[in-house]
């Protein structure tokens, strides 16, 4: 007999057997990584201590329950309950057809408040970006503009796929529009996305400094030029602002 572990079936099972699994020991640690104390990103949150591999294992049993029930997982109180239906949720897009992809994005833009932590972002988020790639990205704008702080990272983190391609005005532009931001997480994502322009093409990232490195956050101008020679970091941060 094999030894392979069985589908999960139902929303039901796939959080019985994460929370079967579950670590206090962990679980502590986590509550202190993702900043889940009172009046930080993540006030409030849940952890059962588990390990990104531990959530990815059980993902991988779960990939053919249908999305009422990713929607359920969604709505759990567990950290890596969420974690597992996003992870489903990447899983069924890569071998979905359009109709099913539409589906998925859809469910994904309903619970965006449920996406509530940076992991949780920067795990799933490339559902949206090969979504848009060949379609209006409108949606990524308004999202920029969110209330939401988990929204503006999905906004542009999501560029990453475009990026990729080489395709970078989006990726620009929105982080223009967050340039301004008051989280530390956003100064992060943004300069990370343009560290990402300028692993392909460091002439227009520093394009974009040269515009606009008086306003940056100091936190993502030096994520943004860490890749940059020695010299042209300590250049860039010596500039008078």
């Amino acid at each position: 007999m094999s030894d392979k572990p069985l589908p999960l079936a139902d929303a039901a099972s796939v959080e019985a057997v994460l929370i079967s699994q579950k670590n206090a020991k962990q679980a502590e640690h986590h509550l202190r990584f993702f900043k889940t104390a009172p009046g930080e990103y993540g006030a409030g949150d849940k952890f059962l201590g588990l390990t990104v591999p531990q959530v990815r294992a059980v993902a991988k049993r779960s990939l053919a329950l249908g999305l009422i029930d990713v929607g359920r997982l969604l709505d759990s109180p567990w950290h890596e309950v969420r974690l597992c239906a996003l992870q489903i949720l990447v899983g069924k897009f890569r071998r979905a057809g359009e109709e099913e992809r539409r589906d998925i994005v859809g469910l994904y833009l309903k619970n965006t408040a449920r996406i509530n932590n940076w992991d949780l972002v920067d795990l799933s988020v490339s559902i949206l970006g090969e979504w848009f790639a060949d379609k209006d990205r409108a949606v990524l704008y308004e999202m920029a503009r969110s209330q939401l702080l988990w929204e503006r990272r999905m906004a542009m983190v999501g560029t990453l796929t475009f990026i990729k391609k080489g395709d970078f005005a989006d990726a620009l532009a929105i982080a223009e529009m967050l340039l301004s931001d008051s989280a530390d997480l956003m100064h992060k994502a943004v300069g990370w996305m343009l560290r990402e322009v300028g692993k392909k093409d460091a002439d227009v990232l520093r394009e974009f400094l040269a515009r606009h490195y008086r306003q940056m956050p100091r936190t993502a101008l030096r994520y943004a030029i860490e890749r940059f020679p020695d010299d042209e970091r300590r250049a860039w941060l010596l500039k008078p602002r």
